[in-house]
């Protein structure tokens, strides 16, 4: 009887540690990793380029989604320096605008769901931002194609060098309160949006680094809205922008697919860590690493 029983109870643990093991290798993340990491097996022997794109999709997207910023300001220097400097091949600024618009459209699509089913996107705020973001973003988008690679990195650079001034000038500072009305000021908000979506569409960036802070502390809108209601902006602009570059034929389809593929895994592990840490210091050090390629980029410019 005795033996019956224990024969039974391993039974039942061994059970218990199959469903354990089952549901860690369900669970959501693991599973992207697992393919991502799959992914790039299969594409290292056929086009280091393509799986170097992956590895700096995941990684830039860990990074975005450790410390809380848009991926394009992250994926843009890592793929303009790091093919090269390994030596796997090299993007044109024009292809790294492209590839990035498509990541940025990407990410905006996975996150925004999230924020809308949690109530924290503003209808009046999506309508009045977003359709000037969306005019300047396909406008910036249309445009770029008759930019000169400098021009573009100068564009970039100013707008690094401002998300890095805003990172560190912002991280310490407390957000507006929340209350109604939600956005006062409806041209201003209009024009500020145009303006950033111009710039962000020429780059291929999203531009949320620039737009939330402008939401909150210059529209002062409350932060649970900004956030939400920032997505479903970039995810507008973004749409807008990605058909103002393919209408002018500026996205390479193999790299984007690449950036994309690695992106989705790393903005979901960089979100799942960065609920288990302090992420202010972090901020703090990335802005600094910002400038620095700030620096950098507009040293390649003018010497």
């Amino acid at each position: 009887m005795v033996a019956a029983s224990g024969s039974t109870a391993a039974c039942w643990a061994s059970v218990a540690l199959e469903r354990k093991t089952l549901d860690v290798i369900l669970e959501p993340t693991t599973t992207v990793t697992i393919a991502w990491l799959a992914a790039v097996a299969l594409v290292v022997h056929a086009d280091p380029l393509l799986a170097t794109l992956v590895a700096l999709g995941a990684a830039g997207a860990f990074i975005a989604g450790l410390v809380g910023v848009g991926g394009a300001i992250v994926m843009i220097p890592l793929l303009l320096y790091v093919p090269p400097l390994i030596g796997t091949g090299r993007l044109t600024m024009h292809e790294v605008a492209g590839a990035t618009m498509v990541q940025v459209m990407a990410a905006g699509a996975s996150g925004v769901a999230g924020h809308m089913r949690q109530g924290a996107v503003s209808r009046v705020v999506v309508i009045t931002l977003g359709s000037g973001a969306v005019a300047g973003s396909l406008a910036g988008g249309i445009l770029s194609r008759w930019m000169s690679a400098e021009l573009l990195q100068g564009i970039f650079a100013a707008m690094a060098a401002a998300a890095a001034v805003i990172m560190i000038a912002f991280n310490q500072r407390p957000e507006p309160d929340s209350g109604a009305p939600v956005l006062r000021r409806r041209g201003l908000g209009f024009i500020l949006a145009l303006g950033v979506g111009l710039l962000a569409g020429a780059v291929g960036a999203g531009g949320a680094f620039l737009l939330v802070p402008l939401m909150l502390y210059v529209l002062r809108i409350p932060a649970r809205i900004a956030v939400g209601s920032s997505l479903a902006i970039v995810l507008a602009a973004a749409v807008s922008g990605v058909l103002g570059k393919l209408l002018t034929v500026q996205i390479p389809g193999w790299p984007a697919l690449a950036l994309v593929a690695g992106a989705l895994p790393g903005g979901q592990l960089g979100a799942a860590v960065s609920r288990r840490l302090r992420v202010e210091q972090l901020r703090t050090v990335l802005a600094v690493l910002i400038a620095a390629v700030a620096v950098k980029m507009w040293w390649d410019i003018l010497r």
